[in-house]
């Protein structure tokens, strides 16, 4: 491979930054965040649902049901983030064009901090490429928090760069202290994990020290941290117990070795838990190969021409956040290092960059040029069309999933189970949003109720305990009326079980619940698939 490396490092800076100054990365920032979220609008939103976490997310604010059992590793940035159009409306597709924008948005002022140490062609050259990968397309509209750690590290970074740089005055400490603290909001670890390197830099730096911008990073974790901690008091005993009961949610932590599990994740895996499943597309991890190549390559690039610092404090931010997500958990989802590829898009921009620009520089011949230009475009286009169908495919799952959700919550209404009810069972927590229910589990992730509870309960509220497949129903719920409900994906055949409700309690049975619904009214039920868990 042709060694990333300006030819007149210089007079190319200078002419670089002079254009950046007469156009201005703005408009170019623009483009690119238009075209980010026209895709989103197209490909992603339409007949959207939410998804399993996102309606636990929603219902905390949202008024279509109750809220779910919130577990010990989730945290409540993203509904925050969410409460001013989900306390007013129930519906999806206003809550994913808003994210839609808010997102275009952010990604314009993340990458807009870094004006002032980066040229224009990287800054956009960045900004199109973690743009154009799948997992940002695809959860750019969600009610995720992934994107917005990725999104809060960037501008953290950039905040950081600029003042070890240089750059002085209030706003690079502030800045970053409250860039910090969205992640820490977001995801109390990815904060962990962004703070570690940033503090470093901050103070180890020669000649360059900057103790305020470290205390002002520390001080954002902890405000970020701080209504996880606070309910870790109230609803868990102790910072130290939630810890404990999120290591054992998410399988405990200690070495694992899940760099194939990512791989393998990006043919469209949204969660591979457990990840044993055949890679049928290799052709979708190439870029992903080729990232320590152009990361490599772009570092080199920045430190001949004058931006070595900025290079090296992404990478080394991108390579801390990755660290739990690639060694020490043993599952995996391609959103989960979101924040590692925003960041090493500043690299991998010098890198792409400057190869362009060598091929199609001045020395270069008429045919050189056509044949440089000729073959960037085709990489490039190669590139996004692998991304925009592997979107494709994971929206339409997506979409699949969620109108499983959809129709089982249906039938469930028609059956008698309506607000005020209780779900429990398989996929209870989704399909109980989808129903107006509250979704209570007594075992598992998310338990919340005892079997003698939900009995309780079943004697003067309507109660849906939910088995997929073969599944044996619970002791408690093994004597009820089991009824079919349609295919949801990857639970296989579906059943509801439903109380028979006490006369005594009632005028009627049919007062909770109508009559079974037929085979013939409800889907019929395809090829059995690979379970999704919740994505945690």
């Amino acid at each position: 491979m042709q060694e990333c490396r300006p030819a007149r490092p210089g007079p190319q800076v200078v002419t670089v930054r002079s254009r950046g100054r007469v156009l201005g990365p703005l408009p170019w920032l623009a483009a690119v965040a238009t075209v980010f979220a026209l895709v989103q609008l197209v490909v992603v939103v339409p007949g959207s649902g939410l998804a399993w976490d996102e309606t636990v997310y929603v219902s905390q604010v949202g008024g279509q049901a109750p809220p779910a059992f919130f577990s010990a590793p989730r945290a409540r940035g993203i509904t925050y983030l969410v409460a001013p159009v989900a306390a007013l409306t129930t519906s999806t597709t206003l809550l994913r064009i808003y994210l839609v924008l808010l997102s275009a948005a952010a990604l314009v002022l993340a990458l807009w901090i870094w004006r002032k140490v980066l040229p224009t062609p990287v800054l956009v050259g960045a900004g199109a490429l973690f743009a154009g990968l799948w997992p940002t397309l695809f959860y750019g509209p969600m009610a995720m928090p992934n994107l917005w750690c990725a999104l809060g590290a960037l501008a953290a970074a950039g905040w950081v760069v600029r003042a070890v740089s240089g750059v002085t005055g209030r706003a690079e400490p502030l800045g970053a202290g409250a860039a910090v603290a969205l992640v820490a909001l977001m995801r109390p670890a990815d904060g962990f994990w962004l703070t570690l390197p940033l503090a470093l830099a901050a103070v180890l730096l020669p000649g360059r020290r900057r103790p305020d911008l470290c205390a002002a990073l520390v001080v954002g974790l902890l405000a970020g941290c701080a209504p996880w901690v606070a309910e870790a008091y109230t609803q868990y005993g102790g910072v130290r117990a939630r810890l404990h009961r999120a290591g054992e949610i998410q399988g405990g932590l200690g070495w694992n070795m899940a760099v194939d599990d990512q791989v393998r994740s990006l043919e469209g895996r949204t969660l591979c838990r457990p990840c044993d499943i055949p890679w049928k597309r290799p052709g979708t991890a190439v870029w992903w190969a080729a990232l320590p190549i152009l990361t490599a390559g772009g570092t080199v690039v920045a430190h001949r021409a004058g931006r070595g610092t900025a290079a090296l404090v992404a990478t080394a931010t991108a390579g801390s956040l990755a660290v739990p997500y690639l060694f020490l958990i043993e599952y995996a989802a391609p959103r989960f290092l979101l924040p590692a590829y925003a960041l090493l898009a500043v690299p991998v921009a010098e890198c792409v960059i400057q190869l362009f620009t060598r091929a199609t520089g001045a020395r270069a011949g008429e045919a050189r040029r056509t044949a440089g230009v000729t073959l960037a475009a085709l990489v490039l286009a190669g590139h996004f069309a692998v991304q925009l169908q592997v979107l494709s495919r994971v929206s339409a799952s997506s979409h699949s999933t969620s109108a499983g959700y959809a129709a089982v919550a249906g039938a469930l209404n028609r059956l008698g189970v309506r607000p005020p009810c209780v779900v429990s069972g398989d996929q209870a927590v989704p399909i109980a949003y989808y129903a107006g229910c509250s979704s209570r589990q007594t075992g598992g992730h998310d338990a919340s109720i005892t079997p003698e509870g939900i009995s309780a309960v079943a004697r003067r509220t309507p109660v849906a305990v939910l088995v997929a497949g073969r599944a044996e129903p619970p002791a408690y719920a093994r004597a009820w009326r089991s009824v079919p409900l349609p295919y949801t994906r990857g639970a296989g055949p579906y059943r509801g079980l439903l109380p028979e409700v006490d006369t005594a309690a009632s005028a009627s049975p049919a007062r909770y619940y109508g009559a079974a619904p037929s085979f013939s009214s409800i889907h019929p039920t395809p090829k059995r698939t690979t379970s999704s868990a919740s994505n945690r």
